[in-house]
């Protein structure tokens, strides 16, 4: 179109403010209601709006008036998870730099006896460690009572926390958190990077190898542990990375 109808202003997109018609996407400035693309987006806005939820790449201080409009049709919910902020009243209490952080993410299953070499090596490292473990994250089912009986919550009580969520930004900018051990999905890398917080990392799929190659070898910013994870593993390093001060 050159006839110059693109600069044309609008106002009757709710959150947009003095846009152009130029300044839309440009799959959908055709002026042939036949065409496919244009007909499948209208079509993908409808299901959206009969939709009920939305998840948006965005967050709210980058495009307020935009997420005020979709939530007058979609109202704003929270967390997928159940929310739980005890954790952070547990690093409150905590020295800097002083506990390791343990999560891997929202989509893994674990093998029984990798979840039980994690818990003993972390135990044993004698460090203080925030464990997230989702109540799904064994394939066979088994329950967290079962994966953690009694007797390995007194052993830990005083210097480890096992809970099913956290909020991982506050966590990983929190002062007392020393390293991530994580399965190095690309989300979990960038926040920790943001928050200068070393990678212990035990990829499993995905391009979660790739992102463990160039965090320990190209970053400098992480260590690797095998696949066969065992305890004397995890032991070995933490007790590496803080007696010798690997991060300082």
């Amino acid at each position: 179109m050159t006839d110059g109808s693109l600069e044309t202003k609008i106002d009757w997109i709710q959150g947009m403010k003095n846009i152009r018609l130029a300044d839309l996407p440009i799959f959908i400035r055709t002026t042939d209601p036949n065409n496919i693309l244009f007909n499948f987006l209208k079509d993908e806005a409808q299901n959206c709006l009969a939709s009920s939820g939305l998840i948006i790449n965005t967050f709210t201080t980058l495009e307020q008036q935009v997420l005020q409009a979709i939530s007058t049709f979609n109202p704003n919910k929270g967390a997928l998870w159940k929310e739980n902020t005890e954790c952070l009243e547990w690093l409150d209490k905590k020295e800097p730099k002083s506990v390791v952080y343990v999560n891997y993410g929202s989509v893994i299953k674990m093998a029984d006896k990798n979840v039980q070499e994690f818990a003993r090596g972390l135990a044993n490292s004698m460090h203080n460690f925030l464990w997230i473990v989702r109540n799904d994250i064994v394939g066979d089912g088994s329950s967290l009572v079962r994966l953690f009986p009694e007797e390995f919550l007194e052993v830990i009580k005083d210097r480890g926390m096992i809970s099913s969520w956290c909020p991982q930004e506050n966590v990983l900018s929190h002062p007392s958190v020393g390293v991530f051990l994580t399965h190095c999905g690309w989300n979990s890398v960038l926040e920790s990077l943001s928050f200068g917080v070393p990678l212990i990392c035990w990829p499993l799929f995905a391009e979660q190898s790739t992102n463990c190659k160039f965090a320990c070898e190209e970053w400098g910013v992480g260590v690797e542990i095998s696949s066969n994870v065992k305890r004397d593993e995890i032991e070995e390093i933490l007790g590496t990375l803080w007696e010798k001060e690997k991060w300082g």
